[in-house]
This record gives C-alpha cells, sequence and structure tokens, in this order.
C-alpha cells in the first residue's frame, strides 16, 4: 500500500497558486487541495524578506511526488521553490481510502 502523503508549496500570487491546484487536480495527482493566505519572513540573497504568500496544502500518494513536483516546477515563478511532503500518520481508513480512490 503506498504512503498518503501531504505536499506543500507556497506562491506569491492566487492565480498561479489557482492554476497549480487545478493543474494537478485535473491530472488526478492530487485528492484535494487547500489554499490559505499566510504572511512569510524568510531569508533571501543575505538578506530578511516578509511576503504575502499563497500556501497551498494537497493530499496525495507517495508515488505520484515525482510527477506532482515536474507539474508545480513548470508552472511555478519562483526562483527557488518550496517544495516538501510529510507522510500522513494515524488518520481514518475512509480518509486514506478517498485519496486512493480520486488519484491515479
Amino acid at each position: 500500500m503506498c504512503k498518503k502523503i501531504i505536499v506543500t508549496t507556497l506562491c506569491d500570487s492566487k492565480e498561479i497558486a489557482l492554476k497549480i491546484q487545478n493543474e494537478l487536480l485535473n491530472m488526478r495527482l492530487v485528492a484535494g487541495c487547500q489554499i490559505s493566505e499566510v504572511e512569510s519572513t524568510y531569508y533571501w540573497n543575505g538578506k530578511i524578506e516578509n511576503a504575502h504568500e499563497y500556501k497551498l496544502e494537497m493530499r496525495s500518494k507517495e508515488n505520484l511526488f515525482q510527477e506532482i513536483e515536474q507539474v508545480i516546477k513548470q508552472i511555478h515563478n519562483y526562483e527557488v521553490c518550496e517544495l516538501s511532503y510529510l507522510e500522513i500518520k494515524g488518520a481514518n481508513k475512509e480518509f486514506l481510502d478517498w485519496i486512493d480512490r480520486e488519484t491515479k
């Protein structure tokens, strides 16, 4: 059985976030996605930066991560984008089954 994951990335515009979300859903690479607005503070080129960003959290399977990564990198406009995933542990069976049903 394939591990279930939550994939995370951040974007600087809602349009890019929606484009990533819609492409991944249409390709059945993710079962669902949440987009939330966040305020980020980080080091970039030796300086502290502040930015208003859109965080995407997507439910999927570990064996689809490479395809998800390729799609996001094609759409994303950041020079270096955060793209990571965490394994879902301790979730209810119905939720995990839903991810299986809704992804390829």
